[in-house]
């Protein structure tokens, strides 16, 4: 008897999407996706974050701008040290760099003034002793006029020391004041060093904050391209993905249409060849012979 089959098949428009549907994912994913548009990429570093690194590495090897700040410093120490002047540090030499050149004038001119003086109260004392009545006899006047030399002598002495030993005062008080300069020359000069090499630290810090703001905006500008280039290169596969989406929706809410094939029965020549073709087979198989070979011979059996 005739075999009947029914299937359930989709609507005829829903079968040419889904058709569609496979062509265009089979073409889609045998091209490769190239995956360099979207690989990660790493901004480099900014024009102020370099001039922070060689301003840094200036720094640290020579100390940049400030060096001779700390050069003069060190000189200016050194010299306040070891005291200022010719000659050895507490030696006479030392306070003969500070002696006022017009000292010796000065001396001279005051010590000839006295011997002037001296000489005129000299002679108008002998004038004295000679005038008077009963004034003394020449032994007593030499006398008297040794010991005027004497004293006048040790006053010109007294008034030579007072006058080299002002100076020497006035010298040694400048040569302090000069290694106190000294010393305040260093410190100076130190702190102007220190004050510098702030400023370059500051300077290089703000170099590289600043240019590290431009890295990270440029980072950020190389990772939405990255971003936008993986979008790009994935949205057809989106695309279908939605498509295909569309399709299953429509397959399962779509009622599909029932369709019945029906296998009609064997001819009773058909079932009868069937049948000796069959026996034909088993017996050649036995036997090595074809009974029916006539009759295989007609109907193309060998």
């Amino acid at each position: 008897m005739a075999e009947a089959v029914t299937r359930t098949l989709p609507a005829q428009f829903i079968e040419d999407l889904g058709k569609d549907y496979g062509k265009q994912i089979s073409a889609l994913t045998s091209l490769p996706v190239d995956t360099s548009q979207f690989a990660p990429q790493v901004a480099a570093q900014d024009q102020l974050q370099t001039a922070a690194y060689n301003q840094a590495t200036d720094a640290a090897t020579g100390l940049g701008s400030f060096q001779p700040f700390l050069t003069k410093a060190s000189t200016a120490a050194d010299a306040a040290t070891g005291l200022t002047g010719t000659g050895a540090g507490t030696g006479a030499g030392s306070i003969q760099s500070y002696m006022s050149p017009y000292q010796s004038q000065v001396i001279d001119t005051a010590l000839s003034e006295f011997d002037r003086q001296a000489q005129s109260q000299k002679a108008s004392q002998s004038a004295q002793a000679l005038g008077i009545p009963g004034a003394f006899g020449g032994g007593r006047e030499g006398v008297l006029q040794a010991q005027y030399q004497s004293d006048s002598d040790r006053n010109r002495a007294a008034l030579q020391a007072g006058y080299l030993q002002q100076g020497f005062q006035q010298a040694q008080a400048a040569r302090q004041q000069d290694f106190k300069n000294q010393q305040g020359i260093a410190t100076q000069q130190a702190t102007l060093g220190g004050g510098m090499q702030n400023l370059a630290q500051q300077q290089i810090k703000g170099l590289g904050s600043l240019g590290g703001i431009q890295q990270s905006q440029s980072q950020a500008v190389l990772d939405a391209q990255r971003q936008a280039n993986q979008t790009a290169a994935y949205e057809p596969y989106q695309r279908l993905g939605t498509y295909g989406s569309g399709v299953a929706q429509l397959i399962s809410g779509y009622p599909g249409q029932s369709q019945i094939t029906q296998t009609p029965n064997a001819s009773a020549l058909q079932t009868a060849l069937g049948v000796g073709t069959g026996l034909a087979g088993i017996y050649g198989g036995l036997t090595g012979n074809n009974p029916f070979k006539a009759v295989g011979s007609a109907l193309g059996i060998r």
